[in-house]
């Protein structure tokens, strides 16, 4: 139940005694939690626990339970949803001002954007119609580009400003999903994590690209919304990082693949893309009302120009990265990866090696490997 003055949310379960465990559950609220104050439980009646959750702002929940996977016996969890969403391509490019009014003096008051969103928006709109730079004059890098200082230098300012190319990088797992978990115990999830960090900064140091994590911390992120976040920041590109695992630790070899429209190129690219959507039953997350979703979103738009391009951008990171470590297959595989189903952005996933050879784990626990394959992904990606 959803109560208001002060915001609250009460939920009652049925059969369940109050224990130690669920008395902790006062202790995991942080400070900084941007919906939760605090949380309060106790024994409403025989059988019956009382949680309630006393709330900063008005949200939208989902209740639901899962059944038993991985490490983890039936659960019943609970989904906060903000009502009015964070933009977040309107926070990149407030990012994208704050970094260039750093590097520059302070602009006159007149030229103050309140609106970040719709300055760039005007920016392209200028330089499309002031096509004023020579055809092989060098395009200003855009995040060294100067705001607005006069009006009378507003033209051609803009006019070198270039279209932005958005790469969302997809670290794999985090949180409660560990991913894979190599010999050594290297866990998936913090691998991919500090190679998605190189390989933003390699990104942002190109002219006019900007990278975009889906995670930036050791946190779960469902697979639909790694793909939500880069449909709404309009990523050019998708990056999808991990590091294989299978039965056979002599497996080895770094792996690209593609989404497929009729089933996987092989039997283990099936093997591995069913494991890699289990991730979202590991994170708690309702598969039932995600399905429908994609499966519509499938049906509305043609994935086949998509395919195109991805296979291109794979062949092209595939190429690279076997210019310096071995390769488990010669050609980008297919399969149906959850991640890859974004219809209007070419999407890669790169399984960087198998941590569960050990040593391909020692590798991937070097930051100077890792740094290598930031560096051809990002050769891939140009």
């Amino acid at each position: 139940h959803m109560l208001d003055s002060p915001p609250r949310l009460l939920v009652d379960v049925d059969g369940l005694e109050l224990s130690p465990a669920l008395r902790e559950l006062v202790g995991e609220v942080r400070p900084d939690d941007p919906y939760v104050a605090q949380v309060r439980v106790g024994q409403f009646a025989p059988g019956v626990v009382r949680l309630v959750l006393d709330l900063k702002t008005k949200v939208a929940p989902q209740l639901f339970t899962l059944k038993p996977v991985a490490a983890y016996q039936y659960r019943l969890v609970l989904d906060l949803y903000p009502l009015t969403p964070p933009d977040p391509l309107e926070q990149l490019v407030s990012d994208l001002l704050r970094e260039r009014a750093s590097r520059t003096p302070a602009p006159a008051p007149a030229a103050t954007a309140s609106d970040p969103l719709g300055q760039l928006i005007r920016e392209r709109e200028i330089a499309a119609a002031n096509p004023a730079s020579p055809p092989n004059a060098p395009h200003a890098p855009a995040s060294a580009a100067q705001p607005p200082v006069a009006a009378a230098e507003q033209a051609s300012l803009r006019a070198k400003v270039d279209r932005l190319v958005i790469v969302a990088l997809d670290p794999g797992h985090g949180g409660e999903d560990p991913g894979a978990i190599g010999p050594g115990g290297t866990r998936e999830k913090d691998v991919t994590l500090a190679i998605a960090r190189l390989l933003k900064e390699r990104i942002d140091a190109i002219p006019n690209f900007r990278a975009v994590l889906t995670r930036d911390g050791d946190y779960f992120v469902p697979l639909a919304e790694r793909v939500i976040k880069a449909r709404r920041v309009k990523a050019d590109l998708f990056v999808s990082i991990h590091a294989d695992a299978f039965i056979e630790p002599r497996a080895q070899g770094a792996s690209v693949f593609a989404l497929s429209e009729r089933g996987a190129s092989s039997t283990q690219a099936r093997w591995l893309a069913n494991k890699e959507n289990s991730a979202d039953l590991i994170g708690g997350v309702n598969i039932r009302t995600r399905d429908r979703s994609v499966a519509r979103v499938l049906l509305d738009m043609s994935v086949s120009a998509q395919i195109r391009d991805s296979l291109q951008l794979g062949s092209q990171v595939l190429r690279e990265i076997g210019g310096f470590q071995r390769l488990h297959r010669g050609r980008v595989e297919q399969a149906s990866f959850a991640v890859l189903k974004a219809p209007d952005i070419p999407s890669v996933l790169v399984e960087t090696a198998f941590i569960s050879n050990p040593d391909e784990e020692r590798k991937l626990r070097n930051p100077q490997h890792q740094e290598q394959l930031a560096d051809a992904i990002v050769k891939g990606i140009q």
